[in-house]
């Protein structure tokens, strides 16, 4: 995490951190344009589905991991050189930049910030933005490679509430089974526990102090996974734990691609 104060100061001195704005959210597909209105100066506008993402697969849900070859041309694209720092944001609490990062640190990023309570916090604390297209950036030469976050199986999900706990990020109407507006299915796995993203974050979209959180998270024991409706939001479940203390791999199929699987249970 890095909050908005040292962000300010850091973007100031000669080698500033790689800005990533990843605007996103369920059902508005116009990030770019929001970007234009307003976004942090120097930032580069990534689009989740189809930088963050890669092509749709059978069995793979709606959000499946990129190759890392795919993700390596993509983060050349933004700018990205070996060993610089990263920075991502959004305007929603970190639910759409926990995915870039996530799935940075996975390729092996070591220097990925999430900016808390985002673009929202930014502008509470009066500093300027820029508006317009993205500006052209020099290539860059990151050398990615894949697996350094853990991930698990849709097998692994099935067996892991026997011996750890399994945490769906999902609203909990949806976790209940109550309604369910784009995967074909409605419930969750059996033996997952609620625990809503919404949970990590206060009224102003900033995340809830280490303490709160290891409270949030005191009955979570054994090895740890997290799934949402497709492997976005739950990278900012890992992202709370992660402050918690608490180390936890993704399923990256998560809720979409369990669901479509008709031989996979549902509770």
């Amino acid at each position: 995490m890095i909050s908005v104060d040292e962000l300010y100061h850091r973007v100031a001195q000669p080698e500033p951190p790689l800005l990533l704005d990843v605007r996103w959210a369920l059902g508005d597909p116009d990030g770019l344009a929001h970007y234009r209105e307003g976004h942090l100066p120097g930032a580069v506008f990534v689009d989740l589905d189809t930088e963050l993402a890669g092509p749709h697969a059978p069995g793979a849900g709606r959000h499946p991991l990129p190759s890392i070859d795919r993700l390596q041309t993509a983060a050349r694209g933004w700018g990205l050189i070996q060993g610089r720092s990263v920075v991502v944001y959004d305007n929603t609490g970190g639910l759409a930049a926990a995915r870039a990062w996530w799935l940075l640190r996975w390729a092996g990023v070591a220097d990925v910030r999430l900016l808390d309570g985002g673009l929202a916090a930014w502008r509470a604390a009066g500093h300027t933005e820029a508006t317009g297209e993205p500006r052209p950036r020099p290539a860059g030469n990151v050398v990615l490679s894949p697996g350094h976050l853990p991930t698990i199986t849709a097998d692994e999900a099935a067996d892991l509430p026997s011996y750890g706990t399994l945490l769906d990020a999902r609203a909990a109407e949806r976790y209940r089974g109550e309604v369910e507006p784009i995967d074909p299915r409605a419930g969750h796995i059996p033996g997952a526990e609620s625990a809503p993203t919404t949970g990590n974050l206060d009224a102003d979209k900033l995340f809830l102090p280490a303490a709160q959180l290891r409270e949030r998270f005191a009955d979570v024991t054994g090895p740890v996974g997290v799934y949402c409706g497709s492997g976005v939001t739950a990278a900012h479940e890992i992202v709370a734990l992660a402050v918690a203390g608490i180390d936890a791999a993704l399923y990256p199929g998560s809720w979409s691609a369990w669901s479509s699987d008709p031989a996979r249970p549902v509770a």
